[in-house]
């Protein structure tokens, strides 16, 4: 299998100073401070790629999972949130995914998407905190 990497280089003081992550596929590179990390300043900030990292996986593997199931869905999008608190420590991950699959049922939606949630590998990667994850069907 593909071993992906990311860079990050940070300079000066955890409050006075800045820095940049980047995918190794060139594909994102951005700017991330104090600021943006835990107030509301400019620039990304690591739970928000892991979030983002998340919301891909997880859909990805729902995606998997109905076609498995003989589903054809037409559209997956999931939204993660990332709880940052105290510590710091990332305490929580809500997902929240809305699916369009002709002929798929709500029980159906649950389950897969519970499978999905637990056993996506970025899902597998964070353990550490509780993963919560809402499905909504749409335009069935």
């Amino acid at each position: 299998m593909a071993i992906r990497h990311a860079s990050a280089v940070w300079q000066g003081t955890l409050k006075e100073g800045a820095g940049t992550m980047k995918l190794g596929s060139g594909a994102f590179e951005g700017a991330y401070s104090f600021s943006s990390r835990f107030e509301e300043g400019e620039g990304t900030n690591p739970e928000e790629l892991i979030g983002a990292a998340h919301a891909g996986c997880f859909s990805m593997f729902l995606s998997a999972l109905l076609t498995e199931a003989g589903f054809t869905p037409t559209r997956i999008e999931t939204t993660a949130r990332v709880h940052l608190r105290q510590g710091p420590t990332i305490a929580l991950i809500e997902l929240d995914t809305q699916v369009e699959v002709p002929g798929l049922d709500d029980a159906k939606l649950q389950d897969l998407a519970t499978q999905a949630k637990e056993n996506c590998p970025v899902s597998k990667a964070l353990a550490g905190p509780e993963i919560q994850m809402t499905a909504t069907l749409v335009g069935a």
